[in-house]
């Protein structure tokens, strides 16, 4: 009946619902301790394995321990037989969770929901809502168990099902593929072997079809990895596609053996969920002691498969975004900050080819800086929808100021770039195509100028990363510094042009709009000290004329970039 499949569906979306809730508590919680552990454990095969064992029976998602560690060996960070032992490791533990609720614990259900309610609302403290998180996911995972047994009941007696489940009773290789893809859509094992035991404790599965269910699932978990990574290096997606092979194989072998196994299992306990349970945990161990010892024949097969492809790196393309880190808010800042020095950096290469312009005349290098606005920009959006999506999580208040300072940053390295693209090579354009000169003083005060901006770019740069109050004090009286240098210059220059230099009259315009376009650049570098002295009390809330200038550090502007 119908209302039968809705209440099975809605138990299967309460479990999935479940064991995210886990998930996310675990990974705020430990999730960069996690990922040390994963990098530190490379020493050995074993090491590797047990590292991998140990982290996903702790987050329960082999596919999140499989994207961090496809992360690492796409940075070399970790070798790839090391990366594929963690990954064996990381399939047992993924059984874990199926085995502990493989036992009558439904009595607890209502006791973690209850707790993990009063927790989560009694208490604003991160650690704490964490751990509410991971008692209410528990909670709802054996809820959603006690629900999927209760509707499962009419389909013992329901004849359709028998209609429907027979063509999967007779073809092994068509009920792989259906739980392969089932586990696939759900991107959860754990939740499609969870339901394939009720069923089978309801007797609505035979027990052979269980069995031969449960390799369609071990193969389905290794495939959600491999989507995730196709656009990832050559050596990132290696770590997936060497887990997938191994489970293939495994399936492969295992198969003609179900019937034969199935008599062992119920010596251990021939209750219908514990052998599902045991087998899953079974196929697992068995894959691990098959392969360790083979992780080189793998590596080798993997290396064919998936081959180095001669590619030239994209400078726009990100380099330090790891997708894997989205469940751990704080790792992920961490990329998106070293992201944001990577743009600082092409932005500063970007700024220094400018005067080289406006020095040397070169036409072919205005072109050159054109093209790197192209990359300032693509990195720009990288970094912004990398954050907005990390904005879905529900982040800390520290962390979500963390990242409107990113954003706020990352926005005025981009317009730095504008400016350099759309004023100051327009204005390097016009000089070349006028065969305009400055004069040698006031070429001079440009370069002096342009390199006082560049070396704040630097000092901006690490005001960012480091937080430091003395270098944010420092790039704010940089901003009063850089206006009376202007002013002087300017007097400068009229002087020259009193003084009826013909280089200074004829580059007037130009000279002028240059030292303004600098300018403008360095008020935007300013702005990233704004928040670590307004944290720190030193900013006044206003620059009316009834408040003298000097309440703000060393008598700077207020926290508009000009």
């Amino acid at each position: 009946p119908m209302e039968t499949i809705v209440n099975i569906v809605g138990g299967v979306a309460l479990l999935l619902w479940g064991i995210r809730m886990v998930r996310t508590g675990v990974t705020r919680s430990f999730g960069a301790e996690l990922r040390t552990v994963l990098s530190a454990s490379a020493k050995n095969r074993l090491t590797a394995a047990l590292a991998g064992f140990g982290v996903t029976a702790t987050i329960q998602s082999s596919t999140a321990t499989a994207l961090i560690v496809s992360a690492f060996a796409g940075k070399g960070l970790v070798p790839m037989t090391a990366a594929l032992a963690i990954m064996l490791g990381a399939d047992v533990g993924t059984t874990i969770v199926a085995q502990v609720l493989s036992f009558d614990l439904l009595w607890l259900s209502p006791l973690l929901i209850a707790v993990g309610v009063i927790l989560f609302l009694a208490s604003e403290r991160r650690k704490r809502r964490n751990f509410a998180r991971i008692c209410l996911g528990l909670g709802l995972m054996l809820l959603a168990l006690r629900l999927i047994v209760l509707a499962s009941v009419p389909l013992r007696e329901t004849d359709a099902v028998s209609v429907l489940l027979q063509p999967l009773a007779a073809e092994p290789l068509l009920a792989i593929l259906v739980a392969a893809l089932l586990t696939w859509a759900s991107h959860s094992s754990i939740a499609v072997v969870l339901l394939v035991m009720s069923l089978a404790s309801m007797q609505v599965l035979s027990i052979q079809l269980a069995l031969v269910l449960v390799l369609g699932i071990n193969l389905g978990g290794a495939m959600a990895a491999i989507g995730v990574t196709l656009a990832s290096p050559a050596l990132a997606r290696r770590v997936p596609v060497g887990n997938l092979i191994m489970r293939a194989i495994g399936v492969l072998l295992m198969l003609p053996l179900v019937a034969y196994v199935h008599p062992y299992l119920a010596m251990l306990d021939d209750q219908p969920a514990r052998v599902v349970v045991n087998f899953h945990t079974g196929f697992n161990l068995a894959l691990l002691v098959l392969f360790l010892p083979l992780l080189g024949f793998i590596e080798k097969l993997v290396e064919r498969l998936v081959p180095e492809q001669a590619v030239t790196e994209d400078p726009g393309r990100p380099r330090y975004l790891d997708l894997a880190a989205m469940e751990t808010p704080n790792v992920a800042l961490a990329c998106a900050a070293r992201e944001t020095l990577h743009l600082g950096d092409e932005v500063k290469q970007m700024l220094v080819s400018s005067f080289e312009v406006f020095r040397d005349n070169d036409d072919r290098l205005v072109k050159a800086v054109e093209k790197q606005d192209d990359v300032i920009d693509a990195l720009h959006e990288s970094i912004k929808l990398y954050l907005t999506r990390l904005t879905n999580e529900e982040l800390e208040t520290n962390e979500s100021e963390r990242c409107i300072e990113i954003l706020s940053f990352t926005t005025n390295l981009e317009h730095i770039g504008d400016i350099v693209d759309k004023n100051l090579m327009e204005l390097a354009s016009k000089k070349i195509k006028s065969q305009r000169t400055f004069s040698t003083a006031g070429e001079a005060e440009l370069a002096d100028f342009h390199q006082r901006i560049v070396s704040n770019l630097d000092l901006a740069l690490n005001v960012f990363m480091s937080g430091n109050l003395d270098s944010a004090r420092q790039l704010l009286h940089e901003k009063t510094a850089i206006r009376e240098q202007e002013r002087r210059y300017i007097e400068m220059h009229f002087e020259r042009v009193s003084a009826g230099q013909t280089e200074s009259i004829e580059s007037s315009s130009l000279h002028l709009d240059v030292l303004r376009d600098l300018k403008r650049i360095n008020s935007h570098l300013t702005s990233v000290a704004y928040p670590i002295l307004d944290r720190a009390g030193e900013l006044a809330a206003s620059r009316l004329v009834n408040e003298p200038a000097d309440t703000l550090v060393g008598g700077a502007e207020p926290s508009v970039p000009q």
